[in-house]
């Protein structure tokens, strides 16, 4: 479903191996969390998406752990702290795309975007489908 649907705008992407269960709890149990499904269905469809020149499109869940991981241990001291948004993509610039938090779970499937510049958060797309098909067809742009 996931390939169909960034094939249909882009034939330039490139797809990692599925994840696996085991890949998936790892990185709920460490963020105690459990993902939506939306995230949940495409990192089992494919394990990140990079487009043809080399940006992620979708973070590994490899690099959703580290990026997270880091940007606590970062920026702690300098912004607003990110225990409230898991990021799983980035714009290339800096700012990143995460979801919500709350209470150790995600109840909105809304896409938020954090500017590094002035620590901004703002919902930008109402669904990974909605984020992923604006980001590529670049109706949505940063």
């Amino acid at each position: 479903m996931w390939k169909d649907l960034i094939q249909n705008i882009s034939t330039e992407c490139v797809y990692g191996e599925p994840a696996s269960i085991e890949d998936i709890e790892v990185l709920e149990k460490l963020f105690s969390i459990q993902i939506p499904k939306e995230l949940r269905s495409l990192l089992y469809e494919t394990n990140g998406v990079n487009e043809g020149y080399g940006c992620s499109l979708i973070w590994s869940i490899e690099k959703i752990i580290r990026e997270n991981l880091n940007l606590g241990d970062r920026m702690e001291d300098v912004y607003i702290p990110f225990n409230n948004l898991l990021f799983f993509a980035d714009a290339g610039n800096g700012d990143m795309f995460g979801y919500s938090t709350s209470d150790r779970s995600i109840n909105q499937h809304d896409i938020y975007v954090w500017n590094h510049e002035n620590n901004q958060r703002a919902q930008i797309a109402p669904s990974l489908k909605h984020f992923i098909e604006d980001w590529i067809s670049g109706k949505l742009s940063i």
